[in-house]
């Protein structure tokens, strides 16, 4: 990371150091590895931030006793298609692409009702553990192809400035201390995670197709009707 660690030493990431910190208001969390959760969602609840979620990782939040509100009620639009379309939504991905010192991008926000979303934590369905399975078949590896997730991670790593993104609940700790001591992460951490989640995102796509290239279309059942 020598670069990064030049970009911090050059100054790029000192202006933040003169502006007033924006505190965290709201987080979205929707997990397929849900190591440390509750945890961590209690940090956040009882540091004042407003939790958004999904599916299964809404219930165990929930479970623990720790306020949630699920996605399809904050967007005004439910989960449809067998899960497949969960969080694309404006009311989403315009929380967390807006550029919160960009005028006209809030005055866009105000006029939609779009809320910002400060905090994305989100990990991948587990495609490699899936076709890792001999019997695994294209259709139920196309099942478990994600499709939110790397857009959620992409937008909200892209909006780096004032978006945290977590994709590695290692990470967990690093970010409730920062909000805890100023009510925020650095710019300088967001852009550690940020960094992440394009690794992560482009190994995951990777490995999509590498196993695709190995689908023999002539013989495999998904085309042959077999």
């Amino acid at each position: 990371m020598k670069e990064l660690v030049f970009l911090i030493d050059s100054g790029i990431f000192s202006e933040e150091k003169e502006e007033m910190v924006k505190k965290i208001k709201r987080a979205l969390i929707s997990l397929t590895d849900k190591t440390g959760i509750e945890g961590f969602a209690k940090e956040l609840s009882d540091l004042g931030v407003e939790i958004l979620s999904t599916g299964g990782t809404a219930k165990a939040i929930r479970q623990a006793g720790i306020k949630v509100i699920d996605v399809s009620e904050f967007t005004g639009f439910p989960e449809m298609l067998d899960g497949r379309v969960k969080t694309l939504h404006p009311k989403i991905h315009g929380g967390i692409l807006n550029q919160r010192d960009n005028a006209d991008h809030q005055r866009q926000c105000a006029k939609h009702g779009l809320q910002d979303i400060d905090i994305v934590a989100v990990n991948l369905y587990a495609f490699e553990k899936t076709v890792a399975d001999p019997h695994c078949s294209l259709a139920d590896a196309i099942e478990n192809i994600d499709i939110g997730g790397p857009t959620l991670l992409r937008a909200s790593a892209k909006n780096f400035h004032d978006v945290t993104v977590i994709v590695d609940p290692s990470d967990y700790p690093r970010v409730l201390r920062e909000i805890k001591e100023q009510g925020n992460t650095t710019l300088e951490t967001r852009f550690y995670l940020a960094a992440k989640v394009f690794a992560l995102t482009s190994s995951y796509d990777t490995k999509i197709s590498q196993w695709l290239e190995k689908v023999d279309v002539k013989t495999n059942s998904y085309f042959t009707g077999a």
